[in-house]
């Protein structure tokens, strides 16, 4: 039986970005499409995850990528709309239960363009 992976989601001006914690990922798919995300993958236990989740608002999924490191499979959308804040993530207002905000990496974002910029071109370097 698959079971959705724990998922943390926050914010920016241009991107939203989502992160599937799943260590030692392996037979990872992701598949972006302007107004949902298709997740699912194995871990070393064999243990079967899949998540899907329609965006709150459009995404331009031919600017959207996603990138695996050991501990988790990170996401990141271009938004249609920039600079408009996402209140969820999700288009449904009922939050499930696997899914959180990612406080850590939670911002004002003022002035928080060239943060962005620095870690979009960061991913984009794998």
């Amino acid at each position: 039986p698959r079971q959705p992976a724990k998922t943390l989601w926050y914010d920016r001006p241009r991107y939203v970005y989502l992160e599937f914690c799943v260590e030692d990922s392996t037979d990872v798919k992701v598949v972006i499409e302007d107004d949902r995300l298709e997740f699912s993958c194995k871990n070393a236990d064999g243990v079967e995850f899949y998540n899907e989740i329609n965006f709150y608002a459009r995404v331009n999924s031919k600017d959207s990528r996603e990138k695996r490191s050991d501990r988790s499979i990170t996401c990141f959308m271009r938004k249609w709309k920039e600079k408009v804040a996402w209140p969820r993530i999700t288009k449904e207002n009922i939050k499930p239960a696997w899914l959180s905000v990612d406080f850590d990496n939670w911002r004002d974002w003022e002035g928080d363009e060239e943060v962005e910029r620095a870690m979009v071109e960061q991913y984009a370097e794998v």
